[in-house]
């Protein structure tokens, strides 16, 4: 009972950083690695202003804020420097172990003695649960709104962005501002709950994410009730589902990372699977069709 209740709580804490690589991998296209910096940027920030007897609550807001300032960097060196989606996050992401080990002023920082979100009355899971669930429904939300449909139709035709007018290079900076933010947001909830900072603890990151999202994806492509934000939360459960079953068996913990290539690469041909085997279904379900309607509504507002 134990195990399970773990693997709820940190697979919901992990859900958190799947909507964020959810963001950017399925909706905007584009590949950010920056997220294994901006994991351990939301973790140092927390850690730095909790031994400040900063509320933990703002603690994670500012943390927030700090993984949407990330993110703002990865998007402008795409942007505005023309440099490739992937050399942006891996500049991103290595720039930020230095400002991590710099916020933090050593490479670790225990927590166990200070106050923490999870320290009240209210049971771990409950809170995990409530936050989540928060999160997720502001995250649909503001895919719903014209932005947000904009930031669809970037990942899907930048080109027809382009002629509605919008700024196709600002729609970039702000998903990944938001992505990132999240990110940050779940390594603040993840220190907090494990009860240290590692400079390290992003170290594999995005290959959780990617395993939750196409995980989930996979598995739940064709219950079309089922929004792709609950799929990626569900899929990053299942995936800490995994690792702790390899853990029973008697995996040792070193291999946990390769575990988790084994993982998203099962997923990877599972979904490939489903597409060659049913391809009216999914020509059916496209993008294009799906954002069709949000798009025509964008346009008339843009226009306006």
């Amino acid at each position: 009972m134990g195990v399970l209740l773990t693997v709820l709580e940190q697979g919901l804490i992990f859900g958190i950083l799947a909507l964020g690589v959810y963001l950017t991998y399925k909706v905007l296209d584009f590949a950010d690695l920056s997220v294994e910096g901006t994991f351990p940027l939301g973790a140092a920030i927390t850690a730095f202003l909790l031994t400040q007897d900063v509320t933990p609550l703002l603690a994670v807001l500012i943390s927030f804020l700090g993984g949407m300032l990330a993110g703002s960097v990865t998007g402008i060196l795409h942007v505005k420097l023309k440099i490739t989606n992937l050399l942006s996050g891996i500049l991103v992401m290595s720039g930020l172990y230095s400002i991590n080990l710099r916020i933090m002023g050593k490479a670790n920082i225990p927590l166990f003695n200070e106050e923490r979100i999870f320290s009240g009355a209210i049971p771990i899971l409950l809170t995990i649960v409530i936050i989540v669930v928060c999160v997720k429904i502001i995250v649909d939300l503001f895919l719903k709104t014209k932005f947000g449909f904009m930031i669809k139709a970037t990942g899907d035709n930048p080109q027809l962005v382009t002629t509605l007018g919008v700024n196709l290079g600002w729609v970039k900076i702000v998903c990944l501002m938001v992505s990132n933010g999240l990110v940050a947001l779940a390594g603040s909830l993840s220190a907090q709950y494990q009860g240290f900072a590692d400079v390290g603890m992003g170290t594999g990151t995005i290959v959780i994410g990617l395993a939750a999202v196409i995980f989930g994806e996979a598995i739940f492509k064709k219950a079309r009730w089922i929004l792709p934000t609950t799929m990626a939360i569900i899929g990053a459960i299942l995936y800490q589902g995994c690792t702790a079953i390899a853990l029973q068996l008697g995996f040792p913990a070193t291999d946990l990372k390769l575990l988790s290539a084994l993982i998203v690469t099962l997923a990877l041909a599972l979904n490939n699977h489903k597409i060659k085997a049913f391809p009216t279904l999914l020509s059916k379900t496209s993008k294009p069709s799906n954002i069709k309607g949000g798009i025509a509504r964008a346009k008339h507002s843009t226009i306006k």
